[in-house]
C-alpha cells in the first residue's frame, strides 16, 4: 500500500475546526496584517519614487544644466526617447541614458540615496 492510502480521508477533506481552535478567518489576519504592512512600508514609498523619477525624466528640456549619477555635470543638448545628450566641456558631447540623470546642478537629487537594502 502507498502511505497516501494510510492517511484518513478526513485530513484532505475541510473539515471546521475542533472545539475551541480558532476559525480559518482568524488565523488569516495576521497574514493579513503583514500584507498591508508591507504594501504601506515597501511598496507605495518606491512607487511614489518612481513616479517622481518619471515626471523628472519627462520635463527635461533642452538647455537644463544636470548632473548624473555617475558624477558628471552637462547641459542638455538633445533628448531622445530612452536617452540624453549632455555637452560636459566645449564641444564634448556624450549621450547617457535618461535613466542615469540624477537631478539638476546645484539642487538635491530628485530621489536621495537610499544606501543598500
Amino acid at each position: 500500500m502507498t502511505p497516501l492510502a494510510q492517511v484518513p480521508f478526513s485530513v484532505f477533506a475541510l473539515t471546521p475546526p475542533p472545539d475551541g481552535a480558532p476559525s480559518l478567518w482568524v488565523q488569516l489576519v495576521p497574514f493579513a496584517l503583514i500584507l498591508g504592512i508591507f504594501y504601506f512600508v515597501i511598496l507605495l514609498p518606491m512607487r511614489r519614487r518612481q513616479q517622481k523619477v518619471a515626471a523628472f525624466q519627462s520635463a527635461l528640456k533642452v538647455g537644463d544644466k544636470v548632473i548624473t549619477t555617475a558624477g558628471l555635470y552637462g547641459s542638455v543638448t538633445k533628448i531622445n526617447e530612452a536617452s540624453v545628450q549632455l555637452q560636459i566641456a566645449p564641444s564634448v558631447r556624450i549621450e547617457v541614458a535618461k535613466a542615469s540623470v540624477g537631478g539638476y546642478q546645484g539642487q538635491d537629487p530628485v530621489v536621495p540615496d537610499q544606501g543598500a537594502l
